[in-house]
């Protein structure tokens, strides 16, 4: 079958390297891409954001079968209702599977923080307490926020890069925020609507499943790293590396998982009759020994899915097949036993400013067992050269989190590109 990617990170690299292995994919195209993608299959310079024309195009053009997503914002802006309504219009050559994701409608539970709420509230699902507020009740809420204990979680409701989520360590520092929100556009639409939130003093790890609307099956879960300084310092980024599995999230607190977060979560879906064929992801806290949802996430995490699709043994095509089918009733999921840990090479400045263009030298050099996903990287002069913020991650299997660590960083030092910087506490707590 042929199949598209839709994307052009770490993530995507990942998802490449996979569904590339299975017997079942004979063509595998990825939009954009990068040039990790292109070692895997044929890159097409398709953009993926609100005109699907182009992609439905190249779909009728290559008789493409299924079509994987691997950002969110495609999902947010409907790419799933687009194929379907396109397909019912005119049907796609003999294959035709439709989209791996959600449909707009239920990818509100990652565009829409207020949406997922609800949703938690309405099956029981375990989170924070919250309140949300526009300019319409901005008053009440400037007197929520005053009066609210510390410290005090502000969300923006849409989608906002990763950055609209501030903790506020005292009233003023929130009061100001909150109104920088609403009344000053900081995170532009998507903040439009704050939702004001309980903090949830924890540890927090990440669930993953995929799942028909009915039915789902579990992947390995992971640990990611979002500070940029060693020991969870300086400013949040996209993310610095990730462990798999979570060594606290033992076989009793999976389970607790299991019953409060996962099944009810995949029960509400059907419950309501929300169209979802696709990936979820639970960003959860630990407190105590119970777990929270924090947020929901509608496709595979980054870094995560370079440290948990190294881990599935299980043919990645396969399942997928089955979720477009319906079937994942009878599937089975294999994990690989040992750690994994993937550690990310980020450029100078990162997440604030920095250059683009840097040469990057040892790719070619022999990495074992270890896997390197290319994020940020495009070729100029016949050079792979740095193109983003997040230019590469390096995966090493081990025995413990540290040995795998320790293979990670390895290879590391030997990947050289101007102002290169990585974490080398990855795991740091598990060690």
């Amino acid at each position: 079958m042929n199949i598209l990617l839709l994307g052009s990170g770490g993530r995507e690299h990942a998802l490449a390297w996979k569904i590339s292995q299975s017997s079942l994919c004979t063509n595998l195209f990825i939009a954009p891409g990068n040039t990790g993608t292109a070692l895997c299959g044929t890159n097409v310079p398709v953009k993926v954001d609100k005109d699907f024309k182009p992609l439905e195009d190249f779909c009728r053009s290559n008789n493409v079968h299924m079509i994987i997503v691997g950002p969110e914002d495609p999902l947010v802006n409907g790419v799933y209702d687009y194929f379907k309504a396109a397909n019912m219009a005119n049907p796609f050559g003999g294959g035709w599977l439709g989209v791996i994701g959600p449909s707009a409608y239920a990818a509100q539970l990652e565009g829409s923080k207020a949406f997922a709420k609800e949703f938690m509230l309405r099956h029981q699902i375990p989170t924070a307490n919250y309140k949300e507020f526009t300019a319409e009740n901005f008053e009440e809420g400037k007197n929520y926020v005053l009066s609210h204990s510390l410290p005090i979680v502000l969300k923006a409701d849409g989608l906002a890069a990763g950055k609209g989520v501030i903790i506020c360590h005292n009233h003023i520092e929130a009061v100001t925020e909150y109104e920088m929100m609403i009344q000053h556009s900081k995170f532009g639409e998507a903040g439009k609507k704050v939702v004001v939130e309980e903090f949830l003093s924890g540890i927090e790890m990440s669930a993953f499943v995929l799942t028909d609307g009915k039915d789902f099956v579990v992947l390995p879960e992971a640990k990611d790293y979002k500070r940029i300084g060693e020991g969870d310092t300086g400013l949040n980024t996209g993310g610095m590396g990730a462990v798999s599995p979570v060594p606290f999230a033992d076989e009793a607190f999976m389970a607790k998982v299991m019953e409060r977060v996962i099944e009810p979560t995949i029960s509400g879906l059907e419950k309501e009759r929300i169209e979802y064929k696709g990936f979820v992801f639970f960003g959860l806290i630990k407190v105590g020994d119970e777990p929270f949802v924090i947020e929901y996430n509608c496709r595979m995490g980054d870094p995560e899915t370079e440290v948990v699709m190294p881990r599935l043994k299980t043919d990645l095509v396969e399942l997928l097949v089955a979720t477009a089918k319906g079937e994942l009733k009878e599937a089975k999921v294999e994990q690989d036993p040992r750690f994994a840990v993937t550690v990310v090479a980020v450029s100078g400045g990162y997440p604030g400013n920095f250059a683009k263009g840097y040469e990057i030298e040892g790719l070619d050099e022999k990495t074992g067992d270890s896997l390197v996903f290319h994020a940020g990287t495009t070729i100029e002069n016949d050079k792979i050269v740095t193109n983003g913020g997040r230019v590469l991650t390096v995966t090493s299997f081990g025995q413990s989190v540290g040995e795998a660590a320790d293979y990670s960083k390895y290879v590391l030092e030997g990947i050289r590109f101007k102002k290169m910087y990585f974490r080398k506490d990855i795991g740091w707590e598990f060690e």
